[in-house]
């Protein structure tokens, strides 16, 4: 049986993989992406937010006196691999990729929801303050795909029907 605080610690180790393999997903597509220089910027601007949600999950760890785990960090990011790779394989990558990230932000933030809550049970103020920063940042990136899905989609759309015209990326 786990102690609150080890599930804590377990979790606050997942997140830290989980931000590892956000981070890997977005380079991935942001390298890939040619034709859609909004979806780009904006991917490029959470990737900057995930590497301090990253610092932020090492920081609230170390203070714990732990580290995140070498094991699921390097699982998360060889997911991530296996993710671009595929993605690169449809001829519909930009809208599968916004899909994909759409339902990863919404894992992300069940994630800190679920940290919130357990941080506040075991009285963890400064892991609760720095999920609490984290999440707003997920929950924008989550609704900021959710409002340019269609205009992705349209974009897509009208690229992959132009004659001699790449819309995939």
């Amino acid at each position: 049986m786990a102690t609150p605080t080890e599930n804590l610690l377990d979790w606050l180790r997942d997140a830290h993989a989980m931000e590892q393999q956000a981070e890997k997903m977005l380079k991935a597509q942001a390298e890939r992406l040619e034709h859609y220089p909004e979806l780009k910027a904006r991917i490029e601007q959470h990737i900057v937010e995930t590497q301090g949600q990253q610092e932020l999950l090492g920081n609230c760890l170390q203070r714990l006196g732990s580290s995140p785990s070498t094991i699921k960090d390097m699982s998360a990011k060889l997911m991530a691999f296996g993710q671009a790779m595929a993605g690169m394989t449809v001829s519909d990558e930009v809208v599968k990729g916004a899909m994909s990230g759409y339902v990863f932000e919404n894992l992300e933030i069940a994630a800190y929801t679920v940290l919130i809550s357990a941080a506040k049970a075991v009285g963890d103020s400064e892991t609760q303050r720095a999920c609490e920063q984290i999440l707003p940042q997920e929950i924008a990136m989550a609704d900021w795909l959710r409002d340019h899905l269609p205009q992705i989609t349209e974009a897509f759309l009208a690229r992959s029907a132009a004659p001699n015209t790449e819309a995939k990326r």
